[in-house]
């Protein structure tokens, strides 16, 4: 099925997967989503992820990350940028995330970061996303 916002699509699986205490979940990839996914198993929000190679198109397998009272490690995760309405923010604007303790994923010209990576580098971009 063809999706026409596979960001959104992929914060919801994650979002929904979370909620049902799946320990995985699977998704159509792409290269923005591998790099939103390197960034959240970065941070400490999932566990790992994989591609694996399928025709016609590649699969994304995100592990999920739960606590020890088996509470999802993401307890928020918004778009920001959407299709209709695009978000972006010069490197003084980028959201600070619930006074820092979540991160802002941004699309930048040095690819797809964080927001405290875009400040530091002193560069702005669209914000996708933001992660709690």
């Amino acid at each position: 099925m063809a999706v026409n916002d596979p960001i959104s699509d992929m914060l919801t699986r994650i979002r929904n997967a979370g909620m049902a205490r799946k320990s995985e979940v699977i998704m159509p990839s792409t290269k923005v989503l591998v790099a939103i996914a390197k960034i959240l198993k970065e941070e400490g929000y999932i566990g790992d992820y994989d591609v694996i190679e399928q025709r016609p198109q590649n699969v994304l397998k995100i592990s999920l990350r739960y606590g020890a009272d088996k509470s999802h490690s993401i307890r928020e995760l918004k778009r920001v940028s959407k299709p209709g309405l695009r978000v972006y923010a010069g490197k003084d604007a980028i959201p600070r995330v619930k006074s820092g303790l979540g991160i802002a994923i941004v699309s930048t010209p040095q690819g797809v970061l964080t927001g405290y990576e875009a400040r530091r580098r002193g560069i702005g971009g669209e914000v996708l996303c933001t992660v709690f």
